[in-house]
């Protein structure tokens, strides 16, 4: 008997070619030229030097680099803390299925739509003590309130910014992993008599564990990267309060024109969201893993 073998039609990658041309040019190539400048020191348009790892030394040593990679990993920290626990409340609040649910998830929906632009902006307005709700009521309450003056206040602003803005993300997945739960599971523990917290601690929330890991991944790495909203609310300050890695970055690339430096430290800046991805990524998982072997066990 004769073997037949398949053909193989290579016209297939022919498919895929523009999603490779997508990703060469709008990051493998921008890769590159980093890569080429955080080695070299621009004297001129035709004037370079190679000075291998120079830049990444001197970029290390940097106290300001220091300082703000200690706002940073703060700041997205407590927004972990913060947020996460918020929406998760936020979606075991809302409704869960008629028009109050769709009209709910409109409204926990609207912060998202607003430029992050728009959102400094508003804060900015927000938080003064003469027409802002915010600045004015505090002033009220006697609390000597201005983010532009106090290092604390600065910070503390910032952050209630960023919960008000991207907490309902954190809602909506949650929401989103909740109605994927089948009935069947809770009228198993109406049978059993299992109490609000039990259901959410054996059915809700190992149910939801997807959505949430989605959710830290997504809101880590956004709030290390942020950028704009602490930028147009406090400009960095007071003093290098509120100065995260982009806004040290942006200084030394567009401030500063110090190509090297800035390209060496965006390497560095983009292997430590990779890493700290990574270990959150792998953290979660190993949990997860685990509570499903004492599952078994038990």
């Amino acid at each position: 008997m004769s073997v037949q073998t398949k053909p193989v039609n290579q016209r297939a990658w022919f498919l895929i070619l523009p999603v490779i041309l997508c990703v060469a040019f709008s990051a493998i190539l921008p890769l590159m030229t980093v890569v080429n400048y955080s080695v070299q020191d621009i004297l001129g348009p035709d004037r370079r030097v190679f000075v291998g790892t120079e830049w990444f030394a001197e970029v290390m040593r940097d106290e300001e680099l220091h300082s703000a990679l200690w706002n940073q990993l703060r700041f997205s920290l407590a927004v972990l803390a913060v947020e996460l626990p918020l929406g998760i409340a936020l979606a075991l609040a809302m409704p869960a299925a008629g028009w109050r649910a769709s009209v709910t998830l409109v409204i926990v929906a609207l912060s998202l739509l607003i430029p992050w632009n728009v959102v400094g902006t508003i804060w900015q307005i927000f938080g003064r003590t003469d027409i802002g709700l915010l600045g004015h009521g505090l002033e009220r309450l006697g609390i000597d309130y201005s983010y532009t003056g106090d290092a604390t206040q600065a910070w503390l602003t910032v952050l209630l910014m960023d919960v008000w803005h991207w907490t309902p993300l954190v809602a909506l997945l949650a929401y989103a992993g909740l109605r994927s739960i089948p009935d069947a599971y809770y009228q198993a523990a109406r049978i059993d008599g299992a109490s609000k917290l039990a259901v959410f601690r054996y059915i809700q929330l190992p149910k939801m564990r997807g959505v949430l890991m989605i959710a830290v991944l997504l809101r880590f790495m956004d709030s290390f990267m942020i950028y704009t909203e602490p930028f147009v609310l406090t400009g960095g300050g007071p003093g290098d309060a509120t100065t995260f890695l982009s806004q040290y970055l942006t200084q030394k690339a567009v401030g500063q024109f110090d190509l090297g430096p800035a390209a060496a430290f965006s390497l560095i800046y983009f292997l430590i969201i990779l890493l700290f991805c990574f270990v959150l990524y792998n953290w979660m998982q190993r949990l997860g893993q685990a509570e499903k072997e004492g599952a078994s066990h038990g």
